[in-house]
């Protein structure tokens, strides 16, 4: 099959692994709906047309997990997100064992046998990634493989800085970067994508650090580089990126975390900061500044029914409040009566929010 066919005289089928997953997961939540409307009486199709709709919906999921191989139930999904974690450690170790092999046996080598394997060696890794990406849908073996590959190539390159005694400079997060991301859209991997936009936060990190004057490798003692870099990350979901609408979470994600790390960072060491002012004043600024953003980002996610973004808001305005509560009170207060104010807190937190959730609910309906 190919993303141009149809089912039956039905709908297209999807295009990509994420949007077929979705339309499984409405699939399975229309028929639990339409069984508790039929068990409580509100509604009651014949015969000929529930099992019309089954049929259709059968064969749906039939093609769907045959062309993307998608989870079809609650425990296939479990599953899959096991898997997901596996390959992850999985990359992890397999990429600890390339480092320590190249260390291991790199003095017993040649210059030019060294440098073979290291031109070599990330390129080989790349046709296990394309090997394994033909036979697999899922792409849990092309996104572990993707992760060692990229794990060579990072240290291919500082072994060949080492060799041939080339400066170092943030060119090499430029570069780790372009590496990640045109693997991760070859691929659709978003594991690896995380790995690229990381790499190109750094990378713009450093080099607005060196307009400034300080050494390139220096860029996290000015956070505000890093508040930059996350916000065009951010703002890179607003180009089209047609065909892989499954990357735009990860970019925002992984731009609004940096900004609000960055900002916690700054709302603790004012030192950090460009602005010429006391510490303790920028210091209070940034904290403000990180519960107004906070704010606009759970709104903003509510708004956009973007769930992992309100998530995050939630989170870290949870830990701007906390962390606040830590400056005024933990010095001076029984430990025991702290931390009962903050349980205390939490709860009043959920009696508005709840409160908050009935007047939102009231209103959609």
């Amino acid at each position: 099959m190919d993303g141009s066919e149809t089912l039956g005289s039905g709908g297209r089928l999807p295009e990509s692994r994420n949007e077929a997953q979705q339309r499984a997961d409405r699939i399975r939540l229309f028929g639990l709906e339409l069984e508790c409307l039929e068990n409580e009486g509100i509604l009651s199709l014949p015969e000929e047309q529930k099992d019309a709709v089954a049929t259709y919906h059968s064969d749906l999921l039939n093609a769907l997990a045959h062309r993307f191989d998608i989870d079809t139930s609650s425990t296939a999904r479990q599953m899959s997100m096991g898997m997901r974690i596996v390959s992850f450690l999985g990359a992890l170790a397999l990429s600890a064992a390339v480092f320590f092999f190249f260390y291991r046996f790199w003095g017993l080598l040649s210059t030019t046998v060294q440098t073979t394997i290291l031109v070599a060696s990330p390129l080989m890794i790349l046709l296990g990634v394309e090997f394994a990406a033909r036979r697999e849908k899922t792409l849990y073996f092309a996104s572990l493989i993707s992760l060692v590959a990229f794990a060579a190539f990072v240290l291919d390159l500082s072994m060949l800085g080492q060799i041939y005694t080339i400066t170092p400079s943030q060119n090499a997060f430029l570069a780790w970067g372009a590496f990640a991301m045109v693997v991760a859209y070859t691929f659709r991997l978003r594991l690896i994508l995380v790995a690229g936009l990381l790499c190109l936060m750094g990378y713009l990190a450093a080099t607005m650090g060196t307009w400034s004057g300080i050494y390139w490798l220096s860029f996290g003692e000015r956070p505000e580089n890093i508040i930059i870099a996350g916000l065009l990350l951010f703002l890179a979901v607003f180009i089209s990126q047609r065909g892989y609408a499954e990357f735009l979470p990860v970019y925002r994600i992984v731009g609004l975390l940096a900004i609000f790390i960055a900002i916690l960072i700054l709302s603790h060491w004012g030192m950090g900061s460009y602005l010429m002012y006391p510490p303790k004043q920028i210091q209070n600024c940034y904290q403000i500044g990180g519960f107004v953003l906070s704010g606009l980002v759970i709104w903003l996610g509510i708004r956009r029914s973007w769930h992992g973004v309100v998530n995050l808001g939630s989170t870290f305005f949870v830990i701007f409040l906390y962390t606040k509560f830590y400056d005024w009170w933990w010095d001076w207060m029984p430990k025991y009566v702290f931390f009962l104010i903050l349980g205390g807190i939490a709860i009043g937190l959920l009696f508005v929010l709840g409160k908050m959730r009935s007047l939102l609910r009231e209103v959609t309906s």
